[in-house]
């Protein structure tokens, strides 16, 4: 290999894609219509109706907690892992890039709706939740992937 540390690039890696799933969750692009100013700021309400910076933190105590199960050498770096996830994976750094995800994917109609929504009890449950949800998810296909890395393996070097 050309580089020294492959496993250690490996959980890295997966610290990496983890991240990227829990911001990610359901964030892709589209045409949004309206104002802009308006578009945002109605994207914004929905996500602090949401209360998607108090979820956060808890997110990535969830990531650093399933790479130090997945990955028992990080226990040692807990604190290291959990201080970069902190300062690279929190509201303020994420909030603007968030809301334009947001504008890109819903219209300010439907996002308004989104925040009556998720103002209702059953709505206030799905966004504390599926948060949790996605992340179980995400990790199910990881561990789906995982189980089948050998075969993955396989194929690459059949297709040399």
């Amino acid at each position: 290999m050309w580089y020294k540390y492959p496993e250690e690039d490996g959980v890295m890696r997966m610290l990496l894609y983890a991240c990227l799933l829990t911001v990610a969750c359901g964030l892709a692009p589209c045409v949004a219509q309206g104002d802009e100013q308006s578009h945002r700021k109605a994207a914004e309400n929905l996500l602090l109706v949401m209360e998607v910076e108090k979820s956060l933190p808890t997110l990535v105590a969830q990531v650093v907690e399933n790479q130090i199960q997945h990955n028992p050498q990080l226990a040692a770096q807990r604190e290291i892992l959990q201080r970069f996830l902190t300062t690279y994976v929190n509201w303020e750094s994420v909030k603007e890039d968030t809301i334009t995800a947001y504008t890109r994917e819903f219209t300010e109609p439907e996002l308004q709706e989104l925040t009556e929504f998720y103002t209702t009890p059953l709505g206030k449950k799905a966004s504390e939740k599926l948060p949790q949800l996605t992340f179980i998810a995400g990790q199910l296909g990881l561990r789906q992937a995982q189980a089948h890395q050998a075969e993955l393996q396989q194929m690459l070097n059949n297709a040399r």
